[in-house]
């Protein structure tokens, strides 16, 4: 095996930052959200040059063409060259749009919710998921 032209998958996403360790890396795969081309990966799965990946970190699932495999972490800005964002922006969509919603957020460093804080939370969570 040339280690220039293959490497593991779970090294390689973390090399190219999609994952912030290895060990994150590994266990996404075990879990069933990391899949190449079409197929779901182990964490010992060999990915090479012209690869799809597919990441499922929901509610977004994204896909990436790996450019040049990489076992070694590099900088974000390097990142880049090693890998292609192909992810539909449809996908991207689903990112932003949970974003957007202001309900549940409390500012930082504003403490835990008071009993009646957090029953009005509850309320509103319920409400908006139909129950």
């Amino acid at each position: 095996m040339d280690n220039r032209n293959s490497v593991r998958i779970d090294k390689f996403l973390w090399s190219v930052r999609i994952y912030k360790t290895r060990g994150l890396a590994s266990e996404a795969c075990r879990k069933g959200r990391v899949s190449v081309n079409n197929m779901e990966a182990k964490p010992s799965r060999i990915v090479s040059e012209k690869d799809i990946i597919t990441v499922k970190k929901l509610p977004v699932i994204y896909t990436y063409r790996v450019l040049q495999p990489v076992g070694n972490r590099v900088s974000a800005k390097i990142a880049a060259t090693f890998i292609e964002d192909i992810t539909p922006e449809e996908e991207r969509l689903k990112r932003q749009i949970g974003n957007s919603f202001p309900y549940g957020h409390r500012e930082k460093g504003s403490g835990r919710p008071t009993k009646k804080e957090r029953r009005n939370i509850d309320r509103l969570n319920n409400n908006i998921s139909g129950v």
